[in-house]
């Protein structure tokens, strides 16, 4: 029997693109994987984003971010919470990604949010990936 993942699909695809070089990758759309897409465009680690209407799942347009050299934005993304083990934090220990110069994806009672917002709102929840 197979686990599917499809938010380490959804980071995977983003990971490949910017090891690509690719202006942009599609990935399949979900409500989860548009809540993590807008993060990651708040905290300025993609262009820009849209949804592509197919009259099925629909798709996310990723336009990936790269620095003057080339270089991309997002240096590692990772998954950290898996199907088959599940990793939570309290509100008094909310992780800190390379002392606070990455971000860490929580998925909360609130929605999708950083640590940073979780510490201001004092709630904990479920670490997604951390991102730098």
């Amino acid at each position: 029997m197979s686990v599917s993942d499809p938010i380490a699909d959804y980071l995977t695809i983003i990971r490949n693109g910017l090891k690509a070089g690719f202006k942009y990758v599609n990935v399949p759309a979900s409500n989860i994987k548009r809540q993590i897409t807008r993060l990651l465009l708040d905290q300025g680690y993609i262009k820009k984003y849209i949804i592509i209407e197919d009259g099925k799942q629909n798709l996310i347009r990723i336009w990936l971010k790269y620095d003057k050299e080339g270089n991309p934005a997002i240096n590692t993304i990772k998954r950290i919470s898996k199907p088959g083990r599940r990793e939570y934090v309290g509100s008094d220990s909310l992780p800190r990604v390379k002392n606070n110069l990455g971000v860490a994806v929580l998925t909360t009672s609130k929605g999708i949010m950083t640590a940073r917002e979780a510490l201001r709102k004092h709630i904990g929840g479920e670490v997604l990936c951390y991102i730098w």
